[in-house]
This record gives structure tokens, sequence and C-alpha cells, in this order.
């Protein structure tokens, strides 16, 4: 079965959504400040997704046509993030996060994971001219579920963590 891409552009609204409130929650009970801050970035990047993808399903209906503007985003590629992980081999945090920090990481892991699938999903099944918009989704949510995983490691005591000059949130 073929899905319609207004049907898809409105699931994947649905999708990051989804992970926007689960970083919305996590910053608004996050401890520390350096995750607070990770947090705040990621809803950032969610929120101007679900504005982009709102963009390009209201073109699609007033036109049948979509014209792919340019969809950045200020973190580093997962390629870059698994670098810097592999160099780090020794804790980069003084402390432990609260267990609760760890849950909205988890919970933030598993919503990236599901929003990649579903974009890998629409990447494999649309047509080459319609799966472009879901490809550079695909790649961005990929970066995310890295930066959750290093985040994870880092607040278990292990690997990669933020403050490390060359990922800086601020920048790219």
């Amino acid at each position: 079965m073929t899905i319609r891409l207004d049907e898809a552009i409105k699931t994947a609204i649905e999708f990051e959504n989804k992970v926007l409130k689960v970083y919305q929650d996590a910053e608004k009970h996050a401890v520390d400040p350096v995750g607070r801050k990770v947090f705040s970035q990621l809803a950032k990047e969610e929120a101007a997704h679900v504005t982009y993808l709102e963009s390009r399903l209201t073109e699609w209906q007033k036109t049948g046509h979509i014209a792919l503007a340019e969809l950045r985003t200020a973190l580093p590629d997962k390629e870059r993030i698994m670098e810097g992980r592999k160099r780090l081999t020794k804790p980069m945090r003084g402390k432990l996060a609260a267990p609760t920090e760890v849950e909205h990481l988890k919970r933030a892991l598993a919503a990236e994971k599901e929003t990649s699938a579903f974009y890998r999903q629409m990447v494999s099944e649309l047509a080459e001219e319609r799966r472009q918009l879901f490809a550079r989704f695909l790649e961005i949510e990929e970066g995310h579920v890295a930066i959750v995983e290093a985040e994870l490691d880092a607040v278990s005591g292990f690997g990669f963590w933020f403050g490390i000059k060359e990922f800086d949130l601020e920048k790219g």
C-alpha cells in the first residue's frame, strides 16, 4: 500500500509533536543545567520541524507541489557525534544523573528511534521526487538519536559529554 504524500506529512507532524513534547517535559524537569540546555536545543529543533512540515503540507494542499526549502540543524551530524564518542574512553561528567533525567533520556531515545524508523520507511517507499522531503528529516533525526545516546552515556558515567568545544550546540 502506498501512502499519500499529505498523509505522510501529517503522520510526520504527529511524530515530531510527540518528540517535541518529550523534550519539553524533559527540559522542564531537568536538574542539570547542561542537560536542560541539551533538551531545550532539541525541543527547538523539533518545534522547527513541525513548523516546516506544516508549511510543506499547506503548500501541497494549495498547489499540489512542494518546494523543498532548506531544512537546517544547529546540531552536529551523526558521524561527527559517533567519532567524538569513539575518541573518548573515560567518563566526562563528575557525577551521575538523577534517575528521572535518565528516564527522560530513555523516553527521548525511544521517540527519536520511532520517528527515524518512520522517516526511513518513507524514504524507502515513496517515489523519488517525494522521498527527498523525508530523507533530510531522517538524516537529522539520526543525529538526534546519536546525541541522545551520547547524553545517556554521559549521565551513566561513560563516554561523550557536550561541554567539549568540538560539539558546540550553539554553532552546530
